[in-house]
């Protein structure tokens, strides 16, 4: 509940609107909708006459900023009661207060009157000090020590003139430094003036090697990219670097700092008696509590900005992921590649459906590389395998190798092998829903098989792992939980209700992304799919336990029943607007049937002749377009990339070689891509056009197959610079790789004061062992030398 003269819910929205550059009102229509109960995927595609066409982002945009500002609507009424319980809101105060336009604002503003513990300040107070504060400050031609002499009162814990001037100073300290105003104007000033520094403790270069780049760092605040200020805030928590934000370059003499503190209170140094006790008391104050303040605020500030374009990054790429091209419904064989241990082996049918399982071990020790063979082609042959789908983590190359060798020794199988991401393989191996969906199955062979259903269906099985588990992020554990949890589960949300699920063969966690189906009614419809039979209509969905007509009102346009009763099921047109098709049907004096896909028909239909009062123009439209593609997947097709023969290792890669790759993930400073040699090549944003390029998300986005350059190796780093510019000169041979680094054009300097660090990460680091992670954010700094082995990974 809001009070007159706060922000307000018609306020918030009309905030909102102003912010997004839309109406009021579509931003009401769609707060209504949301405290409803809609999801946004459902508000953008099956409401958008209420909200006047407000899209997905735009939606999500309203609900984050939504919940900021209702949070900040609620700890403005605790401050208000808060400050009235202690008898000092005055009628300009609490303009004051509700006139705070963020939490920082509220806070500076509330500062003054938040209970805390007894300060110098209080206690200086209670000796009835404040006169000799006020005094001197008033009136800087009293000679201090004379003045502080009637203050002294042995019984009230001042012993001395001195210990008087003390507690005034103490007084003032506090009045400087909670003055809402002053310190709002301040931490502005720092941040734009002030820069982050880093140095490397000392006997931590050694061990703290990874972090190198930032070993003897300074940038500008407004300049750090995310990925530095991560890399620091894990060195500094790792203590291999301490960080100091200076609040402008240093300077001799007083900061510009404490001169605009000393003007807000008519401090200046003209000679008077107490000019100079007054210049050191600003001094004192900046120094010991408004540097301090403004400290933390500011790294909180670097911090959450950090943070919300690393959240940025990873939803991104995770989109990207979840959305590439399916290879379809193609019975597939899975490897999961290993040494010691074997290649595990499983095949799964068109459906995903477990029909074989095996182990090979074609790799050392044992070197069963003929068996390994016959055994993989006596399994395509009996199960019609088209694709070979390898996970890209230890051994992926010689098992990639060895796919090759059964593709050239059995060319009758028409087999393709495709490398695949394992990344978050050994989670979903371990966790309860394998179990479940898998009994019986060893552990170790749950791997092979997500593998060679993420070939068939990326989505539908990525979606059965945490998000934050598949590792396309940047930092991703230095990132804030709930943050981070409810931007992914988002994208999630977004992806698999763009794409469609089919009801009768979607998995409970796939069900369970639907917009307004929860995990406990996803298991519902499982269980009733089990139990009857396939669903035959999206109607049939109302006689699932708790499925009631608010969930189905969210989820049906969502569904597809293939094959079933209606045609029209199968179609993202949602149920509410069939009478909608029936009225086509009618105009045209075509059957439903024969309607969906005809082009020429549905082309001559006017769509403002099925307008009436619940389905406007933009749903209209919707549905044509829909009719004439029905169920349309926007992914992407399916593609695969050709790592070239004989390159397998870093070691075999030469400057000037010209490859194809996958890009694996794309970040601030450029793009990562698989060539093929366990180990992630970087595109720095330079080298990605011959143009500027302000993102490289403009350029690539993970998944693209691409041809690149090889411009520079560095192998004891373990780091592969490319270039997707063809005719750019790679670096001669005989130089050393650092130098190399320096002096090529494609990529600027990483050891420069304040503008390096260039890969994220810091400096050099070995991997323990070759790491997958092929489209995983995490895997790909790992294997670029750049994050810690073993996060994310399976061996």
């Amino acid at each position: 509940m809001t009070t007159p003269g706060s922000l307000g819910v018609g306020s918030i929205e009309g905030r909102i609107a102003e912010e997004l550059g839309v109406r009021e009102r579509q931003v009401k229509a769609a707060v209504e909708l949301l405290d409803g109960g809609s999801t946004v995927p459902f508000v953008a595609r099956y409401r958008k006459e209420a909200t006047e066409m407000l899209d997905d982002a735009q939606l999500r945009t309203i609900e984050e900023r939504l919940r900021y500002l209702r949070e900040l609507e609620e700890r403005r009424t605790a401050i208000l009661e808060s400050v009235r319980e202690q008898g000092k809101l005055t009628e300009e105060l609490e303009a004051r207060i509700r006139g705070a336009e963020t939490k920082a604002r509220l806070e500076d503003v509330y500062l003054p009157y938040k209970p805390k513990r007894r300060t110098k300040a209080q206690i200086a107070r209670e000796a009835g000090l404040e006169p000799l504060a006020e005094g001197l400050l008033g009136d800087p031609a009293i000679e201090p020590l004379a003045a502080a002499a009637p203050f002294v009162d042995a019984g009230k814990g001042v012993a001395d003139a001195q210990a008087a001037l003390d507690g005034a100073r103490a007084i003032l300290t506090e009045r400087f430094s909670e003055d809402a105003d002053l310190i709002g104007e301040l931490r502005e000033r720092m941040w734009v003036r002030g820069r982050l520094v880093a140095r490397v403790r000392e006997g931590k270069e050694e061990a703290g090697a990874k972090f190198a780049d930032y070993f003897d760092f300074a940038e500008p605040f407004t300049a750090l990219p995310s990925h530095r200020v991560l890399a620091m805030l894990r060195g500094e928590k790792e203590e291999v670097l301490d960080l100091v934000l200076e609040p402008e370059e240093p300077t001799e003499g007083p900061s510009s700092f404490e001169g605009i503190i000393a003007a807000r209170f008519g401090i200046a140094d003209r000679g008077r008696a107490a000019d100079k006790w007054l210049t050191d008391t600003v001094r004192w104050a900046w120094r010991t509590r408004v540097l301090v303040h403004l400290g933390i605020d500011l790294r909180l500030r670097l911090r959450t900005a950090a943070e919300d374009d690393a959240v940025g990054v990873f939803a991104a790429n995770l989109r990207d992921l979840l959305l590439a091209a399916p290879a379809g419904t193609r019975a597939t064989l899975g490897l999961d590649p290993g040494f010691r241990t074997g290649v595990k082996v499983a095949v799964v049918d068109a459906t995903g459906k477990v029909v074989a399982t095996d182990v090979i071990y074609p790799h050392v020790p044992a070197n069963k590389w003929d068996e390994a063979i016959a055994k993989l082609a006596r399994l395509a042959r009996e199960h019609a395998v088209e694709l070979v789908a390898i996970g890209n983590g230890t051994a992926s190359r010689e098992t990639d190798k060895l796919a090759g060798d059964l593709v050239s020794r059995h060319p009758e199988l028409r087999l393709t092998k495709v490398m695949v991401s394992e990344a978050g393989a050994s989670v979903y191996s371990a966790s309860a829903f394998a179990s479940q969906e898998l009994p019986g199955l060893d552990v170790s062979l749950r791997g092979a098989v997500s593998i060679a259903r993420r070939l068939q269906d990326p989505l539908a099985e990525l979606v059965k792992i945490d998000p934050k588990s598949i590792g396309v992020g940047q930092y991703q554990h230095d990132l804030s939980e709930v943050k981070l949890s409810r931007s992914l589960d988002a994208v999630v949300e977004d992806c698999v209700n763009g794409v469609g699920v089919d009801v009768n063969t979607a998995s409970a966690p796939l069900l369970a992304r639907v917009s307004g189906i929860s995990s406990g009614l996803a298991e519902n419809i499982v269980a009733h799919r089990d139990a009857n039979g396939p669903f035959t209509s999206r109607s049939q969905l109302k006689k699932v336990a708790r499925l009631g007509p608010k969930a189905y009102e969210q989820c049906a346009g969502f569904l597809r029943i293939r094959g079933g009763d209606d045609p029209l099921d199968a179609s993202s047109v949602h149920p509410e607007a069939y009478p909608v098709v029936r009225r086509m049907v009618k105009t045209s004096g075509q059957e439903v049937a024969a309607l969906i896909g005809n082009t020429g028909v549905l082309r001559s239909l006017r769509p403002q002749d099925f307008v009436d009062e619940t389905f406007g123009l933009p749903t209209v439209t919707d549905i044509l377009k829909e009719l004439e593609k029905p169920g349309r997947d926007p992914r992407p097709a399916f593609r695969t990339a050709t790592f070239k023969e004989g390159v397998e290792k870093l070691s075999d890669l030469e400057a000037g070689m010209v490859l194809e790759g996958v890009v694996t993930n794309v970040a601030a400073f450029g793009a990562f891509v698989d060539v093929g040699v366990h180990q992630d090549g970087l595109v720095h944003v330079s080298a990605m056009s011959k143009t500027f390029v302000k993102d490289p998300r403009d350029v690539v986005k993970p998944g693209d197959i691409v041809k690149v350059k090889v411009l520079d190796v560095d192998v004891p780093r373990k780091r592969i610079s490319l270039t997707l510019r063809l005719d750019d000169e790679a670096a001669p041979q005989e130089r050393g790789s650092g130098e190399r680094r320096q002096q090529r054009g494609g990529r600027p300097p990483q050891q420069r004061q304040g503008g390096r660090g260039g890969h994220g990460g810091g400096g050099a680091r070995q991997a323990s062992a070759p790491a997958p992670g092929n489209s995983a954010m995490a895997d790909a700094l790992r294997r670029a030398g750049l994050l810690d082995p073993g996060k994310g990974g399976r061996r």
